[in-house]
């Protein structure tokens, strides 16, 4: 049951070596685990959360550490419960802002939206859009002056 006091409410220890890595939460006291974060190179750090954001059971959101140096650099969503993600959001170069986004807005499975921010100034330069769904690009963007 949770406690609402932000850490975990059960710990685990995974691999057996005496130490914690993966938690539960309960962040909304209902009695069903709303999250899992797991350390998976057992520095101590959360590499990994799943969510489950509408209470169903399923995995609707990943937040990950890949390359293991503290800070979230990958999202992964399925923003309509359909059981197919729909959004990702990267941190391609580790400087902590999310630079790449791919969209799926209609949520027939093939992305439709990518959106870059390859100069890391956090504005989007770059943009690809299929505005008909058939999964080839219709139209690109550049922001070569830099202005947003």
């Amino acid at each position: 049951m949770s406690d609402f006091d932000g850490s975990a409410d059960a710990t685990y220890d995974l691999d057996g070596d005496g130490v914690a890595d993966a938690a539960t939460y309960d962040t909304d006291g209902d009695g069903l685990i709303d999250a899992v974060a797991y350390d998976t190179d057992g520095d101590g750090l959360i590499d990994v959360i799943e969510a489950d954001t509408n209470a169903d059971g399923i995995v609707d959101a990943v937040i990950a550490d890949t390359d293991y140096d503290g800070v979230a650099d990958t999202v992964v969503a399925d923003t309509n419960y359909d059981g197919v993600v729909d959004a990702e959001v990267y941190d391609t170069d580790g400087d902590g802002q999310l630079d790449a986004a791919v969209v799926d807005s209609d949520f027939d499975g093939v992305a439709d939206t990518e959106v870059y921010d390859a100069d890391g100034d956090g504005a989007a330069d770059t943009a690809f859009v299929d505005t008909d769904g058939d999964g080839i690009i219709d139209a690109e963007v550049y922001d070569t002056d830099g202005d947003g």
